[in-house]
């Protein structure tokens, strides 16, 4: 794709300005580094650098292995390409490529706590970018090769691995194949097929259609039960035109010479080709129980719909989100690469690529827990047909698969680093997810299998218009823009923004067919709170707050979004004019902080200013359970200045009684205070105390005042670098979040897309 031909819209869900917004806003691009060690004094500088640094510098001389003790090579893993074959777009170049390997560069530490740095090699030579690599070696635990064009790839991977000592995988072939075959075990199993009779047809012969096939010979299945075909038809014995010495090693003894021939009697068909390339004709010819994995993106080679009207007997699999059993290589290369960095390996071999097939098929045939079945409202994944392939949040992943690649790499001979006790390996593994890109994905997708009406009370200003396309992109429901049509309409155009499109609706609260209704229930609330039936309608005609949770409490709308154009207590204090507290809940802030992998959800963020002891009994509960629905098992810590008496004063007395009010509850979650942050937060300063009744860190921090929990969470977001989402409001009888003053697109979304999942919980 020419530059100068730039795409619209790049998908269902994402336009070319939202895409380029996204990598430039703030710090451009995807990635920054950051140092592990602490750099404050004089004498951090020194053992950092000179003359401290000289201690490891000789010691890896006198022995190279001591590199992956004292430098970060052991968990570092290079993302190279040449930009000649970039997703779907083609060759556009080196350069042109940087923003796809800082992604997958991103992607390896999101998933797998892998660290990563995209290199991008400006040469289509083959010998110049074999040598590029291969002396950058010490540099690296792993090499991941992506986006090279065929044959090529074939060729500087098989040279890679041959002169380095370190694990080198070009994912564009063996990350497809190692998630495919995961689901071909499993459709294998429910169709009650045996491999080593089962015909097999894959359209494709390039990098990935070559691995995919030579993954499925090495798992079992008989050679001459594969045909692979490409653009030219059948690869047969004998062929001449368009072959190569990778098509020639899979060219089969057949009187077939098309897909369409092929296709007929076949058990198993893998596409990694283009879009329309299978046919109508093909599917009705294929074997009883047909397994389809159409993988061409972003369009299949047919889509299950197309197969649906055919017959009902297929199982079938694509590399689209928007479809169940997605072929993703996500659920691949972070894991793989995990795996093989902690036993340090030396290569990335066939029996390390089947164990992460098999752990992954394994785990689709698992009980899916509570946090994977939060993004199925209403139905629980299991597995069968729609559930061949486990999904990328899945929080099990980051154990199961590097289990499995590091024990295989240990039984094959290829780790230099045997991991002795497996169990705790895989506990460590579990430690490093990120749980909040997790939870926040499992929201969204919960909210797009069961779309809500959302609320966007202030739709006059350009980032709330913007969230609400982009809600509205993403199907996650319908975006509903409150304001004057004249002026939304205006300043969307002055802004560039398309609103004119399906998800999208403007209602104008002066105007609006439900006027009389909503002015007639708010002056049945506020009557007797010295409003006059004219004041309440003054509200609902000019305060879109009023409005809009009218709106919602009236069953107009599902949530609301607010807060952009206003101060958070003057919003709260709008919103509870019209809705509610939960019966027997509290109304508190809930903020969730994450720094360095790790989350603390925090209360109260928002709502009481000095909360007495049963207020923070109430808090303590609320934010239990807010914790539970987010996929977490809470540990609550109450904080104040004293840990456990001392120093005494009244604020700790408060903690001391909350305690006890809690006791007397018999709540069923773990909770302990009075005690300092740092004894909540740090299990080796906790031991000091045998006596203290949480099992481990505190994942849940009760706050003894609105100052001290409001300082608290900007401090670790401005100082501590931490990601904090919310405050979020919790405890309504209906949904409601009110974003922080001028808050940006992206996340005035966030808190629609947390405001439409709370609708249904």
């Amino acid at each position: 794709m020419a530059s100068g031909n730039k795409p619209e819209n790049l998908g269902p869900s994402v336009s070319t300005q939202e895409a380029l917004e996204f990598h430039a806003a703030g710090r451009p691009g995807k990635l920054e580094i950051n140092p592990t060690k602490p750099m404050a004094t004089q004498r951090d500088l020194s053992l950092a650098y000179s003359p401290g640094v000289a201690a490891p510098v000789l010691a890896i001389a006198d022995d190279p292995s001591r590199a992956f003790d004292y430098t970060s090579r052991g968990n570092m893993v290079a993302v190279i390409s040449n930009g000649t074959s970039i997703l779907g777009l083609g060759n556009l170049g080196a350069l042109a490529s940087k923003p796809v390997m800082e992604g997958k560069a991103v992607l390896f530490k999101r998933f797998a706590d892998v660290d990563s740095i995209d290199l991008e090699v400006d040469t289509e030579n083959v010998d110049e970018f074999i040598n590029c690599v291969r002396y950058l070696g010490p540099s690296f635990g792993g090499i991941n090769l992506e986006d090279i064009k065929a044959p090529e790839c074939f060729i500087i991977e098989q040279r890679l691995r041959e002169l380095m000592d370190i694990p080198v995988f070009h994912d564009d072939q063996h990350g497809t194949a190692i998630i495919a075959a995961a689901g071909l075990i499993n459709a294998l199993e429910i169709t009650g097929r045996d491999m080593k009779t089962t015909r097999l047809v894959c359209n494709g012969a390039g990098s990935a259609g070559i691995a995919c096939i030579e993954l499925a010979k090495a798992m079992g299945f008989s050679p001459e039960n594969i045909i692979l075909c490409d653009t030219k038809g059948v690869v047969y014995q004998g062929r001449t035109e368009g072959m190569n010495q990778w098509k020639s090693a899979h060219a089969v003894k057949t009187e077939k010479r098309t897909l369409a021939e092929a296709m007929d009697g076949a058990d198993v068909f893998f596409g990694v080709s283009a879009k329309g390339a299978l046919t109508s004709a093909m599917v009705r010819s294929m074997a009883k129980n047909p397994i389809i994995f159409a993988m061409a993106n972003p369009d299949p080679e047919i889509t299950p719909e197309e197969v649906a009207d055919i017959r009902t007997d297929a199982i079938m699999a694509t590399g689209r989100s928007d479809y169940p059993n997605q072929v993703n290589n996500v659920l691949g290369f972070p894991y793989i690469f995990r795996g093989a960095l902690d036993v340090r390996a030396t290569t990335i071999n066939d029996e390390m690529k089947i164990a992460a097939a098999q752990a992954l098929a394994a785990l689709a045939r698992q009980d899916v827990p509570d946090d994977v079945a939060a993004a199925y409202r209403g139905s629980r994944p299991k597995f069968g047909p729609n559930y061949i392939i486990p999904v990328p949040f899945d929080p099990r992943l980051i154990a199961a698969v590097p289990l499995a690649v590091a024990k295989a790499a240990m039984d094959s001979g290829v780790a230099q680093r045997p991991i002795l006790d497996l169990g705790k390996y895989a506990n460590e593994l579990s430690a490093r997810r990120d749980p909040i890109a997790s939870t926040l994905q499992r929201i969204y997708d919960r909210v797009r299998r069961h779309p809500k009406r959302v609320v966007f009370a202030e739709g006059e200003e350009e980032q709330v218009m913007r969230a609400a396309v982009s809600y509205a992109n993403q199907e996650l429901g319908t975006a509903i823009l409150v304001g004057r049509d004249e002026i939304i309409k205006e300043n969307a155009r002055n802004a560039g923004i398309d609103i004119n499109k399906p998800g999208i609706e403007i209602i104008n609260a002066r105007l609006s067919r439900r006027n009389a209704i909503y002015a007639d229930y708010l002056y049945e609330r506020l009557q007797r709170k010295g409003f006059l039936f004219r004041d309440c309608q003054r509200l609902i005609n000019t305060d879109r707050n009023h409005f809009a949770a009218t709106m919602v409490a009236l069953g107009d709308a599902d949530a609301v979004v607010t807060g952009v154009t206003r101060n958070y207590s003057t919003v709260l204090e709008d919103v509870r004019r019209v809705i509610d507290a939960r019966p027997g809940h509290s109304v508190i802030g809930v903020s969730i902080a994450l720094c360095r992998g790790r989350t603390v959800i925090i209360a109260d963020t928002a709502v009481h200013d000095m909360p007495d002891a049963v207020e923070i009994a109430d808090i303590a509960e609320e934010v239990a359970g807010f914790a539970r629905r987010m996929g977490y098992e809470p540990r609550v810590a109450m904080l104040a200045y004293s840990t456990f008496g001392h120093p005494a004063g009244e604020r700790s007395e408060r903690i001391q009684e909350a305690v006890k009010i809690l006791d007397k509850r018999r709540v069923d979650f773990e909770y302990d205070g009075e005690m300092a942050a740092d004894v909540a937060l740090n299990p080796r300063i906790m031991q000091q105390y045998p006596f203290c009744r949480l099992s481990g860190p505190a994942n849940v921090l009760v706050m003894p005042a609105y100052h001290s929990a409001s300082i608290s969470t900007k401090l670790l977001q401005e100082l501590g670098g931490s990601t904090v989402i919310g405050p979020l409001l919790v405890g309504l009888n209906k949904p409601v979040q009110i974003v922080p003053l001028n808050a940006k697109d992206s996340d005035i979304v966030n808190m629609a897309v947390i405001a439409a999942y709370s609708a249904d919980t």
